[in-house]
Protein backbone atom coordinates (compact mmCIF):
# COMPACT_ATOMS: atom_id res chain seq x y z
CA UNK A 1 0.00 0.00 0.00
CA UNK A 2 1.17 3.48 -0.75
CA UNK A 3 1.57 6.03 2.04
CA UNK A 4 -1.19 8.24 0.62
CA UNK A 5 -3.78 5.44 0.76
CA UNK A 6 -2.75 4.57 4.32
CA UNK A 7 -3.13 8.19 5.46
CA UNK A 8 -6.52 8.50 3.76
CA UNK A 9 -7.64 5.24 5.37
CA UNK A 10 -6.61 6.57 8.79
CA UNK A 11 -8.49 9.82 8.12
CA UNK A 12 -11.63 7.96 7.05
CA UNK A 13 -11.40 5.71 10.12
CA UNK A 14 -11.05 8.67 12.49
CA UNK A 15 -13.94 10.58 10.88
CA UNK A 16 -16.15 7.51 10.95
CA UNK A 17 -15.34 6.83 14.60
CA UNK A 18 -16.10 10.41 15.63
CA UNK A 19 -19.34 10.37 13.64
CA UNK A 20 -20.48 7.13 15.24
CA UNK A 21 -19.62 8.50 18.68
CA UNK A 22 -21.63 11.66 18.06
CA UNK A 23 -24.58 9.68 16.70
CA UNK A 24 -24.69 6.88 19.26
CA UNK A 25 -23.01 8.23 22.41
CA UNK A 26 -25.10 7.83 25.61
CA UNK A 27 -27.28 10.76 26.56
CA UNK A 28 -25.19 11.41 29.67
CA UNK A 29 -22.07 11.90 27.56
CA UNK A 30 -23.90 14.09 25.08
CA UNK A 31 -25.24 16.32 27.85
CA UNK A 32 -21.84 16.84 29.47
CA UNK A 33 -18.57 15.87 27.80
CA UNK A 34 -19.67 16.17 24.19
CA UNK A 35 -21.01 19.67 24.57
CA UNK A 36 -17.71 20.84 26.05
CA UNK A 37 -15.66 18.93 23.47
CA UNK A 38 -17.57 20.41 20.55
CA UNK A 39 -17.11 23.99 21.80
CA UNK A 40 -20.36 24.03 23.73
CA UNK A 41 -22.57 22.78 20.90
CA UNK A 42 -25.66 20.74 21.67
CA UNK A 43 -25.22 17.51 19.69
CA UNK A 44 -28.63 16.05 20.41
CA UNK A 45 -30.94 15.32 17.48
CA UNK A 46 -33.26 18.22 16.63
CA UNK A 47 -36.68 17.35 15.31
CA UNK A 48 -38.87 19.81 13.49
CA UNK A 49 -42.51 20.64 13.99
CA UNK A 50 -43.86 17.89 11.75
CA UNK A 51 -41.84 15.19 13.53
CA UNK A 52 -42.02 16.35 17.13
CA UNK A 53 -45.45 17.95 17.11
CA UNK A 54 -46.14 21.53 18.16
CA UNK A 55 -47.57 24.82 16.92
CA UNK A 56 -46.95 27.03 13.90
CA UNK A 57 -48.11 30.66 14.03
CA UNK A 58 -48.19 33.16 11.16
CA UNK A 59 -47.99 36.76 12.41
CA UNK A 60 -48.64 39.92 10.41
CA UNK A 61 -47.89 43.51 11.36
CA UNK A 62 -50.84 45.83 11.84
CA UNK A 63 -49.31 48.43 9.53
CA UNK A 64 -46.54 48.44 6.90
CA UNK A 65 -43.26 48.19 8.85
CA UNK A 66 -39.84 49.57 8.12
CA UNK A 67 -36.88 47.23 7.74
CA UNK A 68 -35.58 48.29 11.17
CA UNK A 69 -38.96 47.61 12.79
CA UNK A 70 -39.13 44.10 11.31
CA UNK A 71 -35.63 43.32 12.54
CA UNK A 72 -36.61 44.52 16.01
CA UNK A 73 -39.85 42.50 15.98
CA UNK A 74 -38.04 39.30 14.97
CA UNK A 75 -35.50 39.89 17.73
CA UNK A 76 -38.18 40.41 20.39
CA UNK A 77 -40.12 37.34 19.23
CA UNK A 78 -36.92 35.30 19.39
CA UNK A 79 -36.27 36.40 22.97
CA UNK A 80 -39.84 35.66 23.98
CA UNK A 81 -39.68 32.19 22.44
CA UNK A 82 -36.42 31.54 24.28
CA UNK A 83 -38.15 32.69 27.45
CA UNK A 84 -40.74 29.98 26.89
CA UNK A 85 -37.97 27.40 27.03
CA UNK A 86 -38.83 26.02 23.58
CA UNK A 87 -35.95 24.25 21.84
CA UNK A 88 -35.56 23.86 18.08
CA UNK A 89 -37.91 26.80 17.55
CA UNK A 90 -37.97 28.70 14.26
CA UNK A 91 -38.60 32.46 13.97
CA UNK A 92 -38.21 33.85 10.47
CA UNK A 93 -39.46 36.76 8.43
CA UNK A 94 -41.78 35.98 5.53
CA UNK A 95 -42.07 38.72 2.97
CA UNK A 96 -42.19 42.32 4.14
CA UNK A 97 -44.76 42.16 6.94
CA UNK A 98 -45.13 38.54 8.08
CA UNK A 99 -43.30 36.35 10.57
CA UNK A 100 -43.49 32.57 10.83
CA UNK A 101 -42.98 31.06 14.28
CA UNK A 102 -42.65 27.30 14.77
CA UNK A 103 -42.72 25.96 18.32
CA UNK A 104 -42.00 22.22 18.45
CA UNK A 105 -43.33 20.41 21.50
CA UNK A 106 -45.55 23.28 22.71
CA UNK A 107 -48.53 21.75 24.50
CA UNK A 108 -50.43 25.00 25.11
CA UNK A 109 -50.67 26.86 21.78
CA UNK A 110 -53.03 29.52 23.15
CA UNK A 111 -50.45 30.53 25.75
CA UNK A 112 -47.75 30.74 23.09
CA UNK A 113 -49.98 32.83 20.83
CA UNK A 114 -50.72 35.29 23.63
CA UNK A 115 -47.02 35.75 24.31
CA UNK A 116 -46.12 36.18 20.66
CA UNK A 117 -48.93 38.57 19.78
CA UNK A 118 -48.85 40.90 22.76
CA UNK A 119 -46.76 44.01 22.27
CA UNK A 120 -45.74 43.89 25.92
CA UNK A 121 -46.86 47.48 26.51
CA UNK A 122 -47.42 48.15 30.23
CA UNK A 123 -49.36 51.27 31.22
CA UNK A 124 -50.86 52.73 34.38
CA UNK A 125 -53.87 54.85 33.45
CA UNK A 126 -55.98 57.48 35.18
CA UNK A 127 -59.66 56.47 35.00
CA UNK A 128 -60.93 59.46 36.99
CA UNK A 129 -61.88 57.29 39.96
CA UNK A 130 -63.65 54.60 37.90
CA UNK A 131 -62.72 50.91 38.29
CA UNK A 132 -62.78 49.14 34.92
CA UNK A 133 -63.54 45.42 34.63
CA UNK A 134 -60.62 43.04 34.06
CA UNK A 135 -60.37 42.04 30.41
CA UNK A 136 -61.82 45.28 29.07
CA UNK A 137 -60.09 46.76 26.03
CA UNK A 138 -59.41 50.47 26.47
CA UNK A 139 -57.93 53.36 24.52
CA UNK A 140 -55.06 55.22 26.15
CA UNK A 141 -53.22 58.41 25.37
CA UNK A 142 -50.18 56.33 24.42
CA UNK A 143 -52.07 53.75 22.31
CA UNK A 144 -55.37 55.36 21.27
CA UNK A 145 -56.14 52.92 18.43
CA UNK A 146 -55.71 49.27 19.46
CA UNK A 147 -56.28 47.17 16.33
CA UNK A 148 -56.37 43.65 17.72
CA UNK A 149 -59.40 41.98 19.27
CA UNK A 150 -58.37 40.61 22.65
CA UNK A 151 -59.97 37.77 24.63
CA UNK A 152 -62.39 38.93 27.28
CA UNK A 153 -61.78 36.09 29.72
CA UNK A 154 -60.19 37.74 32.77
CA UNK A 155 -57.03 35.88 33.72
CA UNK A 156 -55.07 38.41 35.76
CA UNK A 157 -55.65 40.51 38.83
CA UNK A 158 -53.20 43.06 40.05
CA UNK A 159 -52.03 44.80 43.21
CA UNK A 160 -49.51 47.53 43.87
CA UNK A 161 -47.20 47.07 46.83
CA UNK A 162 -45.10 49.58 48.70
CA UNK A 163 -44.98 49.44 52.51
CA UNK A 164 -48.71 48.92 52.97
CA UNK A 165 -50.84 46.27 51.17
CA UNK A 166 -53.30 47.49 48.56
CA UNK A 167 -56.58 45.70 47.98
CA UNK A 168 -58.67 45.54 44.85
CA UNK A 169 -61.91 47.46 44.56
CA UNK A 170 -65.05 46.00 43.09
CA UNK A 171 -65.77 47.18 39.55
CA UNK A 172 -68.38 49.91 39.42
CA UNK A 173 -69.32 49.11 35.83
CA UNK A 174 -70.72 45.96 34.31
CA UNK A 175 -68.42 43.63 32.40
CA UNK A 176 -68.55 44.29 28.69
CA UNK A 177 -70.46 41.76 26.64
CA UNK A 178 -68.20 39.78 24.32
CA UNK A 179 -69.03 39.27 20.69
CA UNK A 180 -70.26 35.96 19.35
CA UNK A 181 -66.71 34.75 18.75
CA UNK A 182 -65.75 35.33 22.37
CA UNK A 183 -63.81 38.53 21.72
CA UNK A 184 -64.41 42.09 22.72
CA UNK A 185 -64.57 44.64 19.90
CA UNK A 186 -62.86 47.95 20.40
CA UNK A 187 -65.17 50.96 20.26
CA UNK A 188 -63.51 53.78 18.34
CA UNK A 189 -65.65 56.40 20.10
CA UNK A 190 -64.75 55.17 23.62
CA UNK A 191 -62.94 57.44 26.08
CA UNK A 192 -59.19 57.86 25.87
CA UNK A 193 -57.63 57.42 29.31
CA UNK A 194 -54.52 59.34 30.29
CA UNK A 195 -51.38 57.22 30.68
CA UNK A 196 -49.58 57.94 33.93
CA UNK A 197 -46.56 55.79 33.17
CA UNK A 198 -45.63 53.52 30.29
CA UNK A 199 -43.45 50.43 29.91
CA UNK A 200 -40.77 52.25 27.93
CA UNK A 201 -39.59 53.66 31.29
CA UNK A 202 -39.66 50.26 32.96
CA UNK A 203 -36.46 49.27 34.71
CA UNK A 204 -36.03 45.82 33.19
CA UNK A 205 -33.38 44.85 35.70
CA UNK A 206 -36.06 44.83 38.38
CA UNK A 207 -38.67 42.74 36.56
CA UNK A 208 -38.79 39.45 38.46
CA UNK A 209 -41.36 36.65 38.61
CA UNK A 210 -42.82 35.68 41.97
CA UNK A 211 -44.02 32.07 42.01
CA UNK A 212 -45.39 30.44 45.15
CA UNK A 213 -47.39 31.80 48.06
CA UNK A 214 -45.67 34.06 50.55
CA UNK A 215 -46.13 33.18 54.18
CA UNK A 216 -48.73 35.36 55.82
CA UNK A 217 -49.77 36.99 52.54
CA UNK A 218 -53.40 37.26 51.53
CA UNK A 219 -52.49 38.20 47.97
CA UNK A 220 -52.33 35.85 44.98
CA UNK A 221 -49.36 33.46 45.19
CA UNK A 222 -48.24 34.36 41.66
CA UNK A 223 -47.08 37.68 40.34
CA UNK A 224 -44.48 39.87 38.65
CA UNK A 225 -42.59 42.56 40.55
CA UNK A 226 -41.31 45.60 38.68
CA UNK A 227 -40.04 49.14 39.17
CA UNK A 228 -40.12 52.35 37.19
CA UNK A 229 -37.25 54.79 36.91
CA UNK A 230 -36.73 58.42 36.18
CA UNK A 231 -39.65 60.67 35.31
CA UNK A 232 -42.15 57.79 35.29
CA UNK A 233 -41.32 56.96 38.90
CA UNK A 234 -41.87 60.61 39.80
CA UNK A 235 -45.23 60.75 37.98
CA UNK A 236 -46.35 57.50 39.63
CA UNK A 237 -45.43 58.81 43.07
CA UNK A 238 -47.22 62.13 42.44
CA UNK A 239 -50.37 60.47 41.10
CA UNK A 240 -50.66 57.95 43.94
CA UNK A 241 -50.03 60.71 46.50
CA UNK A 242 -52.94 62.78 45.10
CA UNK A 243 -55.34 59.84 44.57
CA UNK A 244 -55.21 57.79 47.76
CA UNK A 245 -58.45 55.81 48.00
CA UNK A 246 -59.12 55.88 44.24
CA UNK A 247 -58.45 53.04 41.78
CA UNK A 248 -55.58 53.08 39.29
CA UNK A 249 -55.92 50.62 36.41
CA UNK A 250 -53.05 48.50 35.12
CA UNK A 251 -53.18 47.89 31.36
CA UNK A 252 -51.08 45.50 29.26
CA UNK A 253 -51.52 45.69 25.49
CA UNK A 254 -54.64 47.86 25.91
CA UNK A 255 -56.28 45.19 28.07
CA UNK A 256 -57.15 45.96 31.69
CA UNK A 257 -55.63 43.41 34.05
CA UNK A 258 -57.12 44.99 37.19
CA UNK A 259 -57.81 48.26 38.96
CA UNK A 260 -56.38 48.12 42.50
CA UNK A 261 -57.25 50.84 45.01
CA UNK A 262 -54.42 53.09 46.12
CA UNK A 263 -54.05 52.75 49.88
CA UNK A 264 -50.74 54.62 50.15
CA UNK A 265 -48.42 56.54 47.81
CA UNK A 266 -45.88 54.55 45.80
CA UNK A 267 -42.90 56.77 46.43
CA UNK A 268 -40.23 54.49 44.97
CA UNK A 269 -42.00 53.63 41.70
CA UNK A 270 -42.16 49.94 42.59
CA UNK A 271 -45.17 47.70 42.14
CA UNK A 272 -46.38 44.22 41.48
CA UNK A 273 -48.85 42.54 39.13
CA UNK A 274 -50.34 39.46 40.74
CA UNK A 275 -52.07 36.69 38.80
CA UNK A 276 -54.23 33.69 39.48
CA UNK A 277 -51.91 31.13 37.83
CA UNK A 278 -48.20 30.63 37.31
CA UNK A 279 -48.74 30.47 33.53
CA UNK A 280 -50.25 33.97 33.52
CA UNK A 281 -47.37 35.28 35.61
CA UNK A 282 -44.82 33.73 33.25
CA UNK A 283 -46.60 35.23 30.23
CA UNK A 284 -46.57 38.76 31.65
CA UNK A 285 -42.98 38.35 32.84
CA UNK A 286 -41.82 37.28 29.37
CA UNK A 287 -43.63 40.16 27.69
CA UNK A 288 -42.12 42.76 30.01
CA UNK A 289 -38.67 41.24 30.45
CA UNK A 290 -37.87 40.43 26.82
CA UNK A 291 -38.97 43.73 25.38
CA UNK A 292 -41.92 45.50 23.84
CA UNK A 293 -42.71 45.17 20.16
CA UNK A 294 -42.20 48.37 18.17
CA UNK A 295 -45.31 47.59 16.13
CA UNK A 296 -48.48 45.60 16.77
CA UNK A 297 -48.99 42.08 15.44
CA UNK A 298 -52.10 40.12 14.51
CA UNK A 299 -52.49 36.37 14.14
CA UNK A 300 -53.18 35.42 10.52
CA UNK A 301 -53.24 31.67 11.11
CA UNK A 302 -52.05 28.98 13.47
CA UNK A 303 -51.90 25.22 13.19
CA UNK A 304 -51.07 22.43 15.60
CA UNK A 305 -49.43 19.09 14.84
CA UNK A 306 -50.00 16.38 17.43
CA UNK A 307 -47.02 14.54 18.87
CA UNK A 308 -48.55 11.19 17.91
CA UNK A 309 -48.70 12.28 14.25
CA UNK A 310 -45.05 13.27 14.51
CA UNK A 311 -44.13 9.86 15.94
CA UNK A 312 -45.97 8.14 13.10
CA UNK A 313 -44.11 10.29 10.58
CA UNK A 314 -40.75 9.41 12.15
CA UNK A 315 -41.57 5.69 12.12
CA UNK A 316 -42.74 5.80 8.50
CA UNK A 317 -39.66 7.76 7.45
CA UNK A 318 -37.31 5.29 9.15
CA UNK A 319 -39.03 2.32 7.52
CA UNK A 320 -38.94 3.98 4.09
CA UNK A 321 -35.29 4.89 4.50
CA UNK A 322 -34.27 1.37 5.56
CA UNK A 323 -36.20 -0.29 2.74
CA UNK A 324 -34.76 2.11 0.17
CA UNK A 325 -31.24 1.56 1.48
CA UNK A 326 -31.64 -2.23 1.32
CA UNK A 327 -32.85 -2.07 -2.29
CA UNK A 328 -29.93 0.16 -3.30
CA UNK A 329 -27.38 -2.04 -1.51
CA UNK A 330 -28.73 -5.21 -3.13
CA UNK A 331 -28.60 -3.63 -6.58
CA UNK A 332 -25.04 -2.39 -6.11
CA UNK A 333 -23.75 -5.74 -4.82
CA UNK A 334 -25.56 -7.91 -7.37
CA UNK A 335 -24.62 -5.79 -10.38
CA UNK A 336 -21.18 -4.45 -9.46
CA UNK A 337 -20.17 -7.14 -6.93
CA UNK A 338 -16.85 -6.23 -5.24
CA UNK A 339 -17.07 -2.50 -6.08
CA UNK A 340 -20.69 -2.66 -4.92
CA UNK A 341 -19.56 -3.97 -1.53
CA UNK A 342 -17.04 -1.13 -1.26
CA UNK A 343 -19.72 1.37 -2.30
CA UNK A 344 -22.02 0.02 0.41
CA UNK A 345 -19.34 0.58 3.05
CA UNK A 346 -18.79 4.11 1.70
CA UNK A 347 -22.56 4.70 1.77
CA UNK A 348 -22.77 3.68 5.44
CA UNK A 349 -19.88 6.02 6.23
CA UNK A 350 -21.68 8.75 4.29
CA UNK A 351 -24.81 8.25 6.39
CA UNK A 352 -22.84 8.47 9.64
CA UNK A 353 -21.03 11.63 8.50
CA UNK A 354 -24.22 13.35 7.38
CA UNK A 355 -26.13 12.73 10.61
CA UNK A 356 -23.14 13.82 12.70
CA UNK A 357 -22.95 17.00 10.61
CA UNK A 358 -26.67 17.59 11.16
CA UNK A 359 -26.09 17.50 14.91
CA UNK A 360 -23.04 19.75 14.87
CA UNK A 361 -24.43 22.54 12.64
CA UNK A 362 -27.20 21.96 13.95
CA UNK A 363 -29.86 21.06 11.36
CA UNK A 364 -33.48 20.63 12.44
CA UNK A 365 -34.85 17.49 10.81
CA UNK A 366 -38.26 17.71 9.15
CA UNK A 367 -40.09 15.40 6.77
CA UNK A 368 -38.98 17.41 3.71
CA UNK A 369 -35.48 17.46 5.19
CA UNK A 370 -35.46 13.68 5.43
CA UNK A 371 -36.65 13.56 1.82
CA UNK A 372 -33.70 15.75 0.85
CA UNK A 373 -31.33 13.42 2.70
CA UNK A 374 -32.74 10.34 0.96
CA UNK A 375 -32.39 12.10 -2.40
CA UNK A 376 -28.76 12.91 -1.58
CA UNK A 377 -28.17 9.18 -1.00
CA UNK A 378 -29.36 8.61 -4.54
CA UNK A 379 -26.92 11.23 -5.80
CA UNK A 380 -24.07 9.55 -3.88
CA UNK A 381 -24.99 6.18 -5.38
CA UNK A 382 -25.18 7.77 -8.83
CA UNK A 383 -21.58 8.95 -8.48
CA UNK A 384 -20.50 5.41 -7.66
CA UNK A 385 -22.46 4.06 -10.62
CA UNK A 386 -20.57 6.42 -12.95
CA UNK A 387 -17.21 5.34 -11.52
CA UNK A 388 -17.99 1.62 -11.58
CA UNK A 389 -19.50 1.75 -15.04
CA UNK A 390 -16.36 3.38 -16.37
CA UNK A 391 -14.23 0.86 -14.43
CA UNK A 392 -15.96 -2.07 -16.11
CA UNK A 393 -15.43 -0.52 -19.53
CA UNK A 394 -11.73 -0.07 -18.83
CA UNK A 395 -11.42 -3.71 -17.73
CA UNK A 396 -13.22 -4.95 -20.86
CA UNK A 397 -10.74 -3.00 -22.99
CA UNK A 398 -7.82 -4.87 -21.43
CA UNK A 399 -6.61 -2.30 -18.88
CA UNK A 400 -4.89 -3.51 -15.74
CA UNK A 401 -6.78 -3.08 -12.46
CA UNK A 402 -4.76 -0.14 -11.12
CA UNK A 403 -4.98 1.70 -14.43
CA UNK A 404 -8.69 0.90 -14.73
CA UNK A 405 -9.32 2.29 -11.23
CA UNK A 406 -7.48 5.55 -11.94
CA UNK A 407 -9.09 5.99 -15.36
CA UNK A 408 -12.54 5.14 -14.00
CA UNK A 409 -12.36 7.88 -11.38
CA UNK A 410 -10.66 10.38 -13.70
CA UNK A 411 -13.06 9.95 -16.60
CA UNK A 412 -16.14 9.97 -14.36
CA UNK A 413 -15.17 13.07 -12.37
CA UNK A 414 -16.39 15.71 -14.88
CA UNK A 415 -19.89 14.19 -14.98
CA UNK A 416 -19.98 13.81 -11.17
CA UNK A 417 -18.76 17.39 -10.70
CA UNK A 418 -21.23 18.92 -13.14
CA UNK A 419 -24.24 17.05 -11.79
CA UNK A 420 -23.30 17.92 -8.19
CA UNK A 421 -22.82 21.61 -9.00
CA UNK A 422 -26.17 21.70 -10.81
CA UNK A 423 -27.88 20.11 -7.81
CA UNK A 424 -26.15 22.53 -5.42
CA UNK A 425 -27.33 25.49 -7.49
CA UNK A 426 -30.87 24.11 -7.41
CA UNK A 427 -30.63 23.64 -3.64
CA UNK A 428 -29.43 27.23 -3.21
CA UNK A 429 -32.31 28.55 -5.31
CA UNK A 430 -34.82 26.52 -3.31
CA UNK A 431 -33.31 27.72 -0.03
CA UNK A 432 -33.46 31.38 -1.09
CA UNK A 433 -37.01 30.89 -2.35
CA UNK A 434 -38.07 29.36 0.95
CA UNK A 435 -36.35 32.13 2.89
CA UNK A 436 -37.97 34.89 0.82
CA UNK A 437 -41.50 33.52 1.14
CA UNK A 438 -41.16 32.01 4.61
CA UNK A 439 -41.65 28.42 3.45
CA UNK A 440 -39.54 26.57 5.99
CA UNK A 441 -40.31 23.11 4.59
CA UNK A 442 -38.62 24.08 1.31
CA UNK A 443 -35.64 25.42 3.23
CA UNK A 444 -35.31 22.16 5.15
CA UNK A 445 -35.37 20.12 1.96
CA UNK A 446 -32.82 22.37 0.24
CA UNK A 447 -30.49 22.47 3.24
CA UNK A 448 -30.29 18.71 3.80
CA UNK A 449 -29.95 18.08 0.06
CA UNK A 450 -27.11 20.59 -0.26
CA UNK A 451 -25.25 19.21 2.75
CA UNK A 452 -25.69 15.68 1.44
CA UNK A 453 -24.31 16.61 -1.98
CA UNK A 454 -21.17 18.16 -0.50
CA UNK A 455 -20.47 15.18 1.74
CA UNK A 456 -21.25 12.71 -1.06
CA UNK A 457 -18.48 14.26 -3.15
CA UNK A 458 -16.06 13.25 -0.40
CA UNK A 459 -17.43 9.76 0.18
CA UNK A 460 -18.23 8.81 -3.42
CA UNK A 461 -14.94 10.02 -4.88
CA UNK A 462 -12.27 10.12 -2.16
CA UNK A 463 -13.41 7.19 0.01
CA UNK A 464 -14.51 4.93 -2.83
CA UNK A 465 -11.30 5.61 -4.78
CA UNK A 466 -9.22 4.90 -1.67
CA UNK A 467 -10.98 1.58 -1.13
CA UNK A 468 -10.46 0.59 -4.78
CA UNK A 469 -6.78 1.46 -4.61
CA UNK A 470 -6.36 -0.54 -1.41
CA UNK A 471 -7.67 -3.79 -2.95
CA UNK A 472 -5.35 -3.68 -6.01
CA UNK A 473 -2.47 -5.61 -4.35
CA UNK A 474 -4.72 -8.50 -3.28
CA UNK A 475 -5.10 -11.52 -5.55
CA UNK A 476 -8.84 -12.00 -5.06
CA UNK A 477 -9.42 -8.55 -6.58
CA UNK A 478 -8.07 -9.68 -9.98
CA UNK A 479 -10.95 -11.99 -10.87
CA UNK A 480 -13.27 -10.76 -13.67
CA UNK A 481 -16.24 -12.19 -11.76
CA UNK A 482 -15.58 -9.71 -8.95
CA UNK A 483 -16.53 -6.89 -11.32
CA UNK A 484 -19.37 -8.53 -13.24
CA UNK A 485 -17.46 -8.77 -16.52
CA UNK A 486 -17.00 -11.93 -18.59
CA UNK A 487 -13.63 -11.04 -20.08
CA UNK A 488 -10.95 -8.79 -18.67
CA UNK A 489 -7.59 -9.36 -20.47
CA UNK A 490 -5.78 -6.98 -18.17
CA UNK A 491 -6.90 -8.87 -15.07
CA UNK A 492 -5.87 -12.20 -16.62
CA UNK A 493 -2.44 -10.77 -17.40
CA UNK A 494 -2.10 -9.49 -13.84
CA UNK A 495 -3.01 -12.90 -12.44
CA UNK A 496 -0.44 -14.67 -14.66
CA UNK A 497 2.31 -12.26 -13.60
CA UNK A 498 1.38 -12.69 -9.96
CA UNK A 499 1.47 -16.48 -10.46
CA UNK A 500 4.89 -16.34 -12.14
CA UNK A 501 6.29 -14.17 -9.34
CA UNK A 502 4.89 -16.64 -6.81
CA UNK A 503 6.52 -19.60 -8.63
CA UNK A 504 9.92 -17.87 -8.81
CA UNK A 505 9.74 -17.03 -5.13
CA UNK A 506 8.92 -20.63 -4.26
Amino acid sequence: MRTREILLLILVTVLTGLSLWINFAPVEMIDNEARQFWLGRDVTTRLGLDLQGGTQVLLRTEEPPTEEQMEAVVGVINRRVNGLGVSESVVQQSGEDRIIVELPGVTNPEEAINILRGTGSLEFIDTQGQALPPGAVVRTSTHPNPAALLPTTPTDTATLTDTEPITDTEPVTDTATPAGDGQLPVEAEGPIYESITVGSDLDLTSVQPRFGAQQGSLNSPFGVSFAFRGESATRLAEFTRNNVGNPMCIVIDNEVTSCPRIDSPLLDGAGEITTNTQEDAERIFNQLKFGALPIGLVIESNSTVSASLGDDSVAASVVAGILGLIVVVLFMILYYRLPGVLATIALLIYTALVFAFYKLVPVTLTLPGIAGFILSIGVAVDANVLIFGRLKEELRHGKKLRVAVENGVKESWPAIRDSSVATLITSAILFLFGNSFGVSIIQGFALTLGIGILISLFTAVTITRTFLRLIVPFGFAHSPWMYGVEEAPGLELDRKKRGERGAVTA
